[in-house]
């Protein structure tokens, strides 16, 4: 597998120098002072390509372009939003860039309710608390029918929760929820966020569905003829919230997907972590049974807690991941194609002089340089056998 490091551009802490240690020889990034919805130049591509040459790198995946909310809403202005994704797509192309992971989640992007969750270890991790989210949704947000979205004891356990929080408190956790995460795209006060699901009424699973399929329609010729392979990224947590449906949960999610719009150049990133929150997907399954469209592997592990709903970040080896069996399934499909997958380590735990620096939450570097180790070791264990 080609190592990978995801990095957020010029005002990362993280420098390209820093990434040439850690043993990745790939970049992931974007041009994220683009706004949704334009055009990247091929000349702004072309630009950060060479920092990133320069450093004695290769931008080896775009993530993410991303897909503006009137395109998954199906507004009159995707079209033309539709015709500057293609037009990017074409400029990558031309720039030698063949891959891009970009995800179809409605309003917000990954979503979690705590960043620096304690460990046993000392180090942090980021956590999903099922309860803290429908405290917010239900009584920080009070979005309408919200209660009718939840059972009558997880709304007397999230009113318990939300009255045992301080000011300061609730004020963090909505920050956490709808302030943006990194790599996100999106930027929320309440009122605006309210604003951004009413949006979505009458759009229903099926109806952000046919949108998709539309999107797709239009994109994967345009990636063919660029020679340019599209990595959905799936939904995190992979299940509704607020309201909005997802759509790109389960492997019954990617077989539809991969229907819609039959195309080597359509495909899938696996994320092992957001995938592994579901109990019924089967990650080493889902690993052989799609694997000529694995175009991109996030490899990361969650932990699932007793509610079954909530889950945190654990080390890349531990969890719920039979991380092993995922990654013999995408070398078995390496030596079919005869070419490497990207890969790249995924919300690592802060730890060690990472706690005492300025780090983007779930983008740590010696936390990821541990996971890429890790998943390094494992690779050259199964190759030698």
């Amino acid at each position: 597998m080609k190592a990978t490091w995801r990095w957020f551009g010029p005002s990362d802490p993280i420098t390209l120098n820093d990434i040439r240690q850690t043993g990745a020889t790939g970049i992931v990034t974007a041009l994220h002072e683009v706004p949704t919805g334009e055009v990247w130049t091929e000349a702004a591509i072309q630009g950060r390509k060479a920092l990133i040459e320069r450093a004695g790198l290769d931008w080896s995946v775009v993530e993410s372009v991303p897909v503006s909310e009137a395109i998954k809403q199906g507004l009159p202005e995707r079209d033309t939003h539709i015709a500057h994704y293609c037009e990017t797509l074409a400029n990558l192309g031309a720039q030698g860039i063949d891959t891009v992971c970009y995800n179809f989640m409605p309003v917000l992007d990954w979503t979690r309710t705590e960043l620096a969750w304690p460990l046993p270890s000392g180090a942090t991790a980021l956590r999903f608390d099922a309860i803290a989210c429908a405290a917010f949704d239900l009584f920080l947000l009070k979005r309408p029918g919200a209660d009718q979205d939840y059972a009558p004891d997880t709304v007397a356990r999230a009113k318990a929760h939300v009255d045992n929080l301080t000011h300061a408190q609730q004020n963090a956790l909505i920050h956490t929820l709808i302030a943006g995460l990194p790599g996100a795209e999106e930027h929320y006060t309440l009122s605006q966020f309210r604003s951004a699901i009413a949006a979505y009424d009458g759009i229903d699973h099926a109806r952000l569905r046919d949108n998709l399929a539309y999107f797709l329609r239009a994109v994967v010729p345009a990636a063919e003829a660029a020679g340019v392979r599209l990595a959905i990224h799936p939904d995190d947590p992979p299940y509704p919230l607020f309201g909005l449906p997802r759509i790109v949960s389960t492997a019954d999610d990617v077989a539809w997907l991969l229907d819609a719009a039959p195309s080597p150049n359509n495909g899938i990133t696996l994320c092992t972590g957001s995938y592994g929150v579901r109990a019924d997907n089967n990650l080493v399954a889902m690993a052989a049974r799609f694997g000529p469209n694995i175009h991109f592997a996030h490899l990361r592990s969650t932990r699932r807690e007793r509610d079954g709903r909530s889950f945190h970040e654990a080390d890349h080896l531990d969890g719920d991941v039979d991380m092993t069996g995922v990654i013999q399934a995408l070398l078995t499909e390496e030596r079919r194609r005869n070419a490497s997958i990207p890969m790249r380590p995924d919300h690592g735990h802060h730890m060690l002089d990472d706690l005492n620096r300025s780090m983007r939450p779930g983008y740590p570097l010696i936390g990821r340089l541990k996971g890429l180790a890790a998943l390094q070791g494992i690779e050259a264990a199964l190759k030698a056998n």
